[in-house]
C-alpha cells in the first residue's frame, strides 16, 4: 500500500521589491528509511545577507535530518548557531521542517515561522502541538497519521505582511489565508498550483511590490497515477504491433499524439478516428481528436512545443498555471494530465522520419519530435515525476 502514494512537493517565492534574491530558501532531502523532508528558511532581513542565512539554515537542517541524526540534535545545533540580533531581538533565521515518514506520518518542526496550514479534505485541520524549549528557543512540534491527499501549506511571514497599510490595515492572519485556501481547494490541483495561487495572491495585496521576500511551499500526499504517452510512428514499420500492444498493455490513462500515430493507434484498436468534433480552441494549437479507448488525441510538434512552454514555466514562477490550467486546447489538457494528475509517466517514442519536419521554409528542426521529448522528460523529473522513455 504504501508503494502506491508519493509526496509531491512545490514551492514558489516573491522577492522582496528591489532585491535580486530571496532572503527564503526552501531545501528538500531523503532519507535511507524513505522519508522526505523539507525545510523552509527565512533570513531576517532581506538581500545578500537573509538568502546566505536562509540557504545555509535549510541546507544544515536538511542534510543533518537526511543523515539519520536526532531531531533534538538537529534543532539543538541550529538554534544554538543561530545568532541573535541585538536590535530586533529576532533570530537570524527562523525554520520550518516537515518531514515525511514511509508515507504515514508527518511531523512538523517550527520556529517562528507563520503555522503550517493543514488541509483535509478541503478544510482547516486542527492538528496537535507541542511546545518544547530547546536552548531557550520555543520550538513548536507535531506529529500527524495521514491521509490521502493531505495538504500542509508552509510559509514564510511575508505571506501575512501582504496587504499592510494598504487592502489591509494590519495584513491578514492565518484564518484569512486558510478561508482562502478553503475557497479555491480543488483535489485536482497539485502542490505547485496551490503555492502559486497563494503568492499570485499574495503579489495581488502588496500591488506588485513586495515589502518583503514571500515563500509558500505545498506538500501534497497523493495516490500514485501512470499517464502514458505515445508520440511518432516506429522507425521499423514491422514493429507497429510491438510498439502499441506495449504501449495499451500499460495501466493508467493514454495520449496519442501526432497524426500517423492516431492513425495506426485506431487501426490497432479497430476503433474510427473521429475528427468531427474538431475544433480551434486556441487559433495556435491544432485541434484534437477522439479514439475510443484513447483518453486524449492530439497534433504532435507544436501542440508539445506549447506543452513544453508550460513545463518550463512551471520549474520557474509557474505564471502561466491559469493558462493551461483552464483552456481546452490539446496542450492544455495534455499540461494538466501530465502536471497535474500524473505520478508515473511513459514515454513511447516513434523514431520514423516526418518528411513534413524536414521542410526547410519550417522552424523545425531534424531531431526536434526528440529533442521535444528528451527536453520535456527532464522538465517532468525536474517536477519529482517518475519518468520512462522507450524508443521504438
Amino acid at each position: 500500500m504504501i508503494n502506491n502514494y508519493c509526496i509531491e512537493t512545490g514551492y514558489v517565492s516573491l522577492n522582496k521589491y528591489g532585491e535580486i534574491l530571496c532572503g527564503d530558501h526552501v531545501e528538500t532531502a531523503s532519507d535511507d528509511k524513505d522519508s522526505a523532508i523539507v525545510v523552509m528558511a527565512d533570513g531576517l532581513g532581506s538581500g545578500v545577507k537573509a538568502c546566505i542565512l536562509s540557504t545555509l539554515t535549510s541546507k544544515i537542517l536538511s542534510t543533518m535530518m537526511a543523515n539519520s541524526m536526532p531531531m533534538k540534535d538537529c534543532i539543538s545545533t541550529m538554534v544554538a548557531t543561530l545568532p541573535i540580533c541585538k536590535v530586533r531581538q529576532l533570530a537570524y533565521s527562523t525554520f520550518t521542517i516537515i518531514r515525511i515518514s514511509n508515507h504515514r506520518e508527518a511531523e512538523i518542526i517550527q520556529y517562528d515561522n507563520p503555522d503550517v496550514i493543514m488541509l483535509r479534505d478541503g478544510k482547516r485541520y486542527e492538528y496537535p502541538i507541542i511546545t518544547e524549549m530547546i536552548d531557550g528557543k520555543k520550538i513548536l512540534k507535531s506529529k500527524i497519521s495521514l491521509c490521502e491527499d493531505d495538504v500542509f501549506i508552509a510559509m514564510s511571514d511575508g505571506v501575512l505582511h501582504a496587504g499592510v497599510g494598504g487592502v489591509f490595515d494590519f495584513g491578514w492572519d492565518q484564518s484569512d489565508v486558510s478561508d482562502f485556501l478553503e475557497r479555491f481547494y480543488d483535489a485536482k490541483l497539485n502542490a505547485k498550483t496551490i503555492s502559486s495561487m497563494l503568492i499570485d495572491l499574495c503579489r495581488e495585496l502588496y500591488n506588485g511590490q513586495p515589502g518583503d521576500d514571500t515563500t509558500v511551499c505545498t506538500i501534497k500526499i497523493r495516490k500514485r497515477k501512470q499517464i502514458n504517452l505515445m508520440i511518432g510512428p516506429p522507425e521499423d514499420p514491422d514493429d507497429v504491433n510491438k510498439m502499441m500492444s506495449l504501449f495499451f498493455s500499460k495501466e493508467g490513462r493514454y495520449i496519442v499524439c501526432g497524426g500517423t500515430t492516431s492513425n495506426l493507434a485506431a487501426e490497432y484498436l479497430q476503433r474510427p478516428l473521429d475528427c468531427s468534433l474538431s475544433e480551434y480552441v486556441d487559433p495556435d494549437i491544432p485541434p484534437t481528436a477522439m479514439i475510443e479507448g484513447v483518453d486524449l488525441v492530439t497534433e504532435g510538434v507544436i501542440t508539445m512545443s506549447r506543452v513544453l512552454e508550460y513545463a518550463q514555466d512551471y520549474l520557474g514562477s509557474n505564471s502561466r498555471y491559469a493558462e493551461w490550467g483552464q483552456k481546452n486546447d490539446g496542450a492544455s489538457r495534455i499540461a494538466r494530465m501530465l502536471f497535474q494528475e500524473a505520478t508515473d509517466i511513459n514515454f513511447f517514442v516513434g523514431r520514423a522520419m516526418n518528411p513534413a519536419h524536414q521542410n526547410p521554409k519550417l522552424p523545425i528542426g531534424f531531431n526536434v519530435k526528440m529533442q521535444l521529448v528528451d527536453e520535456l522528460a527532464k522538465c517532468l523529473s525536474g517536477m519529482n515525476k517518475k519518468i520512462k522513455v522507450s524508443y521504438f
